[in-house]
This record gives structure tokens, C-alpha cells and sequence, in this order.
């Protein structure tokens, strides 16, 4: 993936930095794999904001993405590389022996007229989705589930990539691209290969308008705020908020823990806050 910047002939080309898209192949998305998504603006039922900073944005329609890579031992062709609005990584269109379609998130280096396979028998190729059981050590893998027959849950955003490091009894160890190291239940299934669009991290907006086409209104800090509005608003001149940062509803953050208990803690071999 290429990136394409701008002479600065004004002032917020001087620093846009967008995709080149010369990957993608020309078309619109398949009419079958894809539906309307309505926006919610960031209101509930009663026209009450609960998410703040949201609103606006370009229309968009959904693609269904095949997480499960369930078809197994039934090849299928790459029919197309396509953008998808709703995800940082690109999606590629698979049209199978039997007839059937699908969309998964592409692989970095897929290319037009590739053959993929699921499945515990499928070779070791970029592209084809196998248990882990299946996948040698060392391997680059994303798409990775975290329950059997699940679908995929974990390295799916651009540039993502794990590793199968170990394996041992009925678990294997997996490096998570945060540094984490969990355990994850061998007969799971992965992708081999990393996420494509590895660039999508130095890609520069370069102006408000442009964030706002991405549907996500302007954020006002807290301290900026009167009482009434946020707990860290008000205080006679610049203040730093008066009172430990919290959110809107006053939970506690920075270092403050907020995890759900009941999380799969137990299986996490190294945290990504232990360097």
C-alpha cells in the first residue's frame, strides 16, 4: 500500500497525508454481502445523547464479513480487493467452487485470482484460515478466534499481526501486537499473514472537515466545561479539574482498573503493561 500527500496549495493539503488505494479494484461492493447501516447520531431511543462526538459523516452501506472460515477443503478465488468504510483494513471478495461469496479481511501481499483454503488440511499460505493446531511455530497469524466456532475476535484492525509462539497440552501461546501473551485453545482457528494496510497509521486527516465526513463531531475538553456540564468543569481561572480525572459520570480514570471481572484474566501469560 502506497501513501499520497499534497502540494500545499492551501493550508490543509500541507499536511494531508490519505491512501492511494492502488490496490483496491474497481466496482461497487457485492449487492448480496452488503445492507443500509443507520446512524444513531449518539442518541438512545429517547433523543438523548449517550455517546458523545458522534454525528454526521458520509452515508454508508455494511459489508458482511465471513469470520468463521467454515467451508472447509472448498477452494476459492480472490475476485476483488475493495475499501470497506467501516474498518481500517481492506476486505477482499471470495467467490467459491460451489458458488458461493464471501468477504474476509484481506491479508497484507493478497493479490487478484488467488486461491484460498480453510480448514485443518490447507497448506501454510497467506490467505488460508487453519486451527492452530495446524499452524507451525513462529508463524504470523491475525483473524485469531477466541472461543471454538466463535469467528474471529482478536487482530482484525489494519496492520495487525500475532504470533504463534508455543503450544502446550490443549492451549497455545499467542503474542498479541500489544506485546501481550495469552493462552488460546489450540483447535481455535487463525489466518496466516498480517492485516493489510499496514500504512493506515500515517495517514494524516490534514483538516476538521475531513474528520467530521468520518462522522465524529469536535471533543471538548473537560476542564473546559462548567460544573453543570462534566464533573472536572468550572474553577475560578485554568484549572487542572480540581479532582482526580474522571469521566462524565464521575468513574475514575488513569489507573484506575475498569476491566469487567469475569474477563478471561486467567489466561493472560504476560500483560502488555510488563515490558
Amino acid at each position: 500500500m502506497a501513501l499520497k500527500s499534497f502540494k500545499p496549495r492551501t493550508p490543509s493539503l500541507r499536511h494531508t497525508v490519505i491512501s492511494a488505494f492502488d490496490e483496491l479494484t474497481k466496482g461497487k461492493p457485492e449487492k448480496a454481502l452488503s445492507r443500509g447501516k443507520k446512524k444513531s447520531g449518539g442518541r438512545n431511543n429517547y433523543g438523548r445523547t449517550t455517546a458523545p462526538h458522534i454525528g454526521g459523516g458520509h452515508k454508508r452501506r455494511f459489508r458482511e464479513i465471513d469470520f468463521k472460515r467454515t467451508k472447509d477443503g472448498i477452494p476459492a478465488k480472490v475476485a476483488a480487493i475493495e475499501y470497506d468504510p467501516n474498518r481500517t483494513a481492506r476486505i477482499a471478495l471470495l467467490h467459491y467452487a460451489d458458488g458461493a461469496k464471501t468477504y474476509i479481511l484481506a491479508p497484507a501481499g493478497l493479490k487478484v485470482g488467488t486461491t484460498l483454503v480453510s480448514g485443518p488440511e490447507a497448506e501454510i499460505q497467506v490467505g488460508n484460515t487453519l486451527p492452530l493446531q495446524n499452524i507451525p511455530l513462529g508463524t504470523s497469524i491475525h483473524n485469531i478466534e477466541l472461543r471454538i466456532g466463535a469467528g474471529a475476535k482478536l487482530v482484525r484492525s489494519a496492520g495487525g499481526v500475532a504470533e504463534l509462539t508455543a503450544k502446550e497440552g490443549k492451549n497455545a501461546n499467542i503474542k498479541m501486537p500489544s506485546g501481550e501473551v495469552r493462552l488460546i485453545n489450540v483447535n481455535c482457528r487463525a489466518t496466516i499473514g498480517q492485516v493489510s494496510n499496514a500504512d493506515h497509521e500515517n495517514i494524516s486527516l490534514g483538516k476538521a472537515g475531513r474528520k467530521r465526513w468520518l462522522g465524529r463531531r469536535p471533543r471538548v475538553r473537560p476542564v473546559a466545561m462548567n460544573p453543570v456540564d462534566h464533573p472536572m468543569g468550572g474553577g475560578e481561572g485554568r484549572t487542572s479539574g480540581g479532582r482526580h480525572p474522571c469521566n462524565f459520570y464521575g468513574t475514575p480514570a488513569k489507573g484506575y482498573k475498569t476491566r469487567a471481572k469475569g474477563k478471561s484474566n486467567a489466561h493472560i501469560v504476560k500483560s502488555r503493561k510488563k515490558k
